[in-house]
């Protein structure tokens, strides 16, 4: 079958009803209600699985071979309500309940970045406090946005006063532009965060940044979390609230790739926008790092 024709699945990967009997899963939550600016997120999911039609099971670089090892398909969308957040990170808690149960390692196209919280909930119900290394220009810890507490903006501050993440074991990489108030990346630092904004990844490899990460990350469950603003707009312009100067997408294989020993139950990419996405590219990019968590995760064989 032509790479451009068949069912649009991740990766042209088996569709599955459910998580039963996988190693891992991709999963996609269509969810853009908890966006602050651009909406479109919730076309995310489809375009990322188009896009990644040009992706091939092996990967050359570091010689992961996910497949050959683990059991993976692509088990489709949740089915959030389109009208109320609220409800529908209660279907998503539920949704990753489920795949969590089935030992499942979830990678999830997104959607805006609120989904975070609801897998942090589920992952938090049967790991306990995850490490988390989070790729992004915003730190997504405001108090509120407009009065909600539950929005894009604030996934890592609920996730904070729930207990879900341990902040001894949270790396931040990519924050920068501009803010609200002086201190608004301090208060990351003040939970225990590493926090590394763009500027000190700017016109350097981190490759050396990730060995540090992996030492203060150490041993337990690791959540991965991509946000695609967190690269600069000249490779992912497809997104509600770019900034300029952002990471590099080799710089975003570093990463990925440094998180190799960590062990990883799960991971998303989120704020794919395909309207503000012409060429596609963003969501080409979207699927590549996608793929690169499979290759990163536990159990997964190198040729």
């Amino acid at each position: 079958m032509p790479r451009f024709a068949g069912p649009a699945t991740m990766m042209r990967l088996p569709s599955a009803t459910g998580a039963e009997g996988l190693d891992a899963c991709f999963v996609g939550v269509p969810l853009d209600i908890g966006t602050s600016n651009r909406p479109g997120a919730r076309f995310g999911p489809r375009q990322i699985r188009a896009e990644s039609c040009l992706l091939r099971p092996y990967n050359m670089a570091t010689r992961a071979a996910p497949f050959d090892s683990l059991k993976v398909a692509d088990i489709g969308d949740v089915a959030i309500n389109t009208f109320n957040l609220k409800a529908s990170v209660a279907i998503i808690e539920r949704a990753f309940d489920e795949i969590l149960g089935f030992d499942c390692i979830p990678l999830t196209l997104g959607g805006d970045h609120t989904i975070a919280l609801p897998i942090l909930r589920a992952l938090a119900r049967k790991y306990g406090p995850v490490g988390m290394v989070h790729v992004d220009a915003h730190a997504d810890v405001n108090e509120h946005m407009f009065g909600e507490k539950i929005a894009h903006g604030t996934p890592f501050r609920r996730a904070v006063e729930e207990g879900l993440i341990d902040g001894a074991r949270v790396a931040q990489i990519g924050l920068r532009g501009t803010g609200y108030t002086a201190e608004d990346f301090d208060w990351c630092r003040d939970q225990g965060f590493r926090v590394i904004q763009a500027e000190e990844c700017w016109h350097r490899s981190l490759a050396p940044l990730m060995e540090e990460v992996r030492g203060q990350l150490g041993e337990g469950p690791v959540y991965l979390s991509i946000d695609i603003d967190g690269l600069d707009p000249s490779f992912a312009p497809g997104t509600g609230t770019p900034e300029i100067a952002g990471l590099s997408s080799a710089q975003a294989l570093e990463i990925i790739r440094g998180c190799r020993g960590l062990d990883i139950r799960g991971g998303d990419l989120v704020e794919v926008a395909p309207a503000y996405d012409p060429s596609g590219n963003t969501a080409l990019l979207g699927a590549n790092l996608l793929f690169e968590m499979l290759c990163v995760l536990p159990g997964v064989q190198y040729r």
